[in-house]
């Protein structure tokens, strides 16, 4: 632009009015300047038009633009009172008012919303993204927001979804699980055990499942132990993780439901000097668990400048290849295991 300003002979605020047409440059003026950039191979960077642009119109608005944050999840509460969800929606919206976006909440199963209604009601507040959070029963999106999909740029976190495949940020579940088994082996447990609802795994694509099956690889074929997936059934009729533990008799056991802890001690057994308990989704609220922290809080915040990038991109509908953004977990301890020495 300095160079487009020399030939010129106006000073780089005058090249820059130009270029964008700004009828403060005389129209001879305007065309000059415009064809010495074009003899020059000057190129207008988009991304950095739609920055300055939004920009601009904060300064004199007050905001760059709202975004939508959607509930997907079947309990319209879920935001307030799931425990993990709350995290993912405070991290993006503390993120989104970060850096000067406004959030307007929405809750995905609102009955009557059709996929028009949807993309009517989003294009009237002016939304320029959208961020989808607490999908917790399945990895699809409902076709009743695909018409708002292909005209507004989305980023899903915590699941990877199909049909269609969007963009997404979430915990890495496979390096999770794999850590978690790891660390167990590092504080002395020989047949570590996996107690996840198969819903939940298959939600994943099984990726705690593969992440644990990865860590059985550390351990001779005898002490390999197969996850119980009967959760559910287990709550109605807990026998059936009693059968499953007398059969396999893990030292300690990976999962993500404090109600193991119940029927642990069901059978008589303590924590940890009879087994050792570890959460796969540690949570503030239990703070005595050892565990792997998800960070779903970075995990929406990530989100964010995500969907940040695709509106400064242009980009918009369903991704060819969409973006995973994978969250590194960490490991917190806890009185749920024990330590050497």
């Amino acid at each position: 632009m300095a160079d487009i300003a020399r030939e010129a002979g106006v000073s780089r605020n005058a090249v820059s009015l130009a270029l964008r047409n700004d009828p403060q440059i005389a129209h001879a003026t305007r065309e000059r300047i415009q064809a010495i950039a074009d003899r020059l191979g000057y190129q207008r960077n988009p991304a950095v038009g739609t920055l300055m642009s939004q920009m601009r119109r904060r300064s004199s608005q007050g905001s760059l633009g709202t975004l939508a944050l959607i509930n997907a999840n079947h309990d319209r509460n879920a935001v307030l009172d799931h425990p993990t969800i709350p995290d993912y929606f405070n991290g993006c919206r503390t993120r989104a008012l970060s850096l000067g976006y406004s959030v307007d909440s929405f809750w995905l199963h609102e009955p009557g919303m059709s996929g028009n209604r949807w993309k009517d009601i989003l294009q009237a507040r002016g939304i320029r993204g959208i961020l989808l959070i607490g999908m917790m029963k399945q990895n699809r999106i409902p076709e009743c927001l695909y018409p708002s999909l292909e005209q507004i740029p989305c980023v899903v976190t915590g699941v990877r979804t199909r049909r269609p495949a969007m963009s997404f940020a979430s915990v890495d579940h496979y390096i999770l699980s794999l850590r978690a088994f790891e660390k167990a082996i590092d504080l002395g447990y020989r047949r570590p055990g996996l107690v996840l609802d198969q819903e939940i795994n298959d939600l994943v694509e099984h990726r705690f499942s593969a992440g644990y099956a990865s860590g059985q690889l550390l351990l001779p074929p005898q002490d390999r132990i197969p996850p119980l997936f009967d959760v559910h059934a287990s709550r109605v009729d807990p026998g059936i993780f009693r059968r499953w533990f007398e059969t396999h008799r893990p030292d300690v056991i990976f999962t993500l439901y404090n109600v193991v802890r119940t029927w642990i001690q069901d059978l008589g057994l303590r924590v940890p000097q009879d087994i050792g308990l570890i959460q796969l989704e540690w949570r503030g609220n239990r703070p005595e668990w050892a565990g792997m922290k998800q960070h779903n809080d970075l995990c929406g915040s990530v989100a964010v400048d995500m969907l940040l990038r695709m509106i400064h991109n242009g980009e918009c509908g369903i991704p060819p290849f969409p973006i995973a953004t994978l969250i590194g977990p960490t490991w917190v301890d806890g009185s749920t295991v024990t330590y050497p020495g």
